[in-house]
């Protein structure tokens, strides 16, 4: 099966008019504040479709740390739990790790600073964003709008293989006044580790978070799966099904409410990184009939209120915001954006052990449907990095 999450964060700058027990990674750190963007999304939004990537969110404030200065850098650092000197080597060499050429799973990063014509930047905030994400940089003019707008526009299409034709409408762009706008994108595509065969997808019904029933086409297959069965604090049950990728270092998690009148939204808010990590020690190796639903979901994300609400106020604000480090010029955050799509379907290719397995499996196969709201984490196991998750009510 192949699944493609395509991912692209925006962030616009302009100038003022006038003036745990055990120690996270530093991909849990960003990932936790991104899945805390997630659930400030999804709080608001409990009976959409929404896909994010946590990984994105902590890679944009990452590509504007060096630029921050004063208290615009501390909540910054403060809201990636990073420590406060020197967090560029790490997040070389998480960057490195992620995009590394021998993770047979396509997982492809880029990174661009598009500036204003003449606008002055610092040479060491340039240097370090390149030096630590191959951050590209280019010129453009921004008092053409539509011109700048078609150029960013065609970077991202060519950075995501065409799957997300646009992130930039001119009317983000003030002739006037914007200086720079950062991107970021991610595009991942995996193969399945065992495959669903196209001719098992059935039409079947998947009871929507809206209440109604929708006939959707679930995929389905016998085969051994990682599973297991966890609780949050105050007593709810869940499921989790984890479906390894080809190159075994990065997998799908799908968290499923076990008692069908439990709303996933009283589930979401539990799950953290460290969550994610103690899912291992539940979970066991069985052979069981897995149906999922095959899907495809996209979402555009204002990251400016869930961030702000997370404490990472100041870039935001004319007044407040500190990027000496990035220019001379003062200026401030006037637009954070992140636009993921997700593709999910039975493309891949069969591993010899997992057929080898089920003959060894003895016990009856129980049946796993999926037939509800549910949410999916895309986690890269050698970081722990969160690179997507969404919250699917209507596949």
């Amino acid at each position: 099966m192949k699944s493609i999450f395509l991912f692209y964060v925006l962030v616009i700058l302009c100038v003022h008019e006038g003036a745990p027990s055990v120690s996270p990674t530093y991909g849990e750190r960003g990932s936790d504040l991104g899945m805390q963007v997630f659930e400030q999304v999804v709080r608001t939004k409990p009976l959409d479709n929404v896909v994010l990537s946590p990984h994105g969110v902590a890679s944009i404030l990452g590509l504007l740390l060096p630029g921050a200065h004063g208290e615009t850098r501390k909540q910054i650092i403060s809201s990636l739990r990073y420590k406060k000197k020197g967090p560029y080597k790490m997040l070389r060499k998480l960057h490195k790790a992620i995009t590394s050429k021998s993770n047979l799973d396509s997982v492809l990063i880029a990174n661009a600073m598009f500036s204003q014509k003449g606008f002055p930047m610092e040479e060491t905030f340039m240097a370090t964003n390149k030096a630590n994400f191959q951050c590209e940089s280019r010129s453009l003019d921004f008092s053409d709008p539509s011109a700048a707008s078609d150029q960013i526009n065609a970077w991202v299409k060519n950075k995501t293989k065409g799957h997300i034709p646009s992130l930039v409408k001119a009317d983000m762009l003030d002739s006037a006044l914007t200086r720079l706008v950062a991107v970021n994108s991610i595009y991942f595509k995996g193969l399945w580790k065992s495959c669903f065969q196209p001719n098992d997808t059935k039409m079947r019904p998947f009871n929507g978070g809206d209440g109604n029933v929708y006939k959707v086409p679930m995929m389905s297959q016998l085969s051994i799966f990682n599973i297991g069965m966890a609780t949050t604090p105050q007593g709810l049950k869940y499921r989790v099904i984890e479906l390894p990728y080809h190159g075994n270092t990065i997998s799908m998690l799908i968290v499923v409410p076990s008692d069908e009148s439990t709303p996933l939204s009283q589930v979401i808010p539990h799950i953290s990184t460290a969550t994610v990590q103690s899912w291992t020690k539940l979970m066991h190796m069985r052979k069981v009939h897995l149906l999922i639903p095959k899907f495809t979901a996209d979402a555009e994300v204002d990251l400016k209120e869930p961030l702000s609400a997370l404490g990472v106020t100041d870039m935001f604000s004319e007044d407040a915001a500190d990027f000496s480090h990035l220019s001379a010029d003062p200026v401030f955050v006037s637009k954070a954006l992140q636009k993921a799509k997700v593709i999910v379907s039975e493309e891949g290719t069969k591993a010899a052990a997992a057929t080898t397995a089920i003959v060894l499996a003895r016990s009856s196969p129980p049946w796993v449907i999926v037939d509800r709201p549910f949410l999916f984490l895309i986690r890269h196991h050698p970081t722990g990095t969160i690179l997507f998750m969404g919250q699917i009510n209507q596949p």
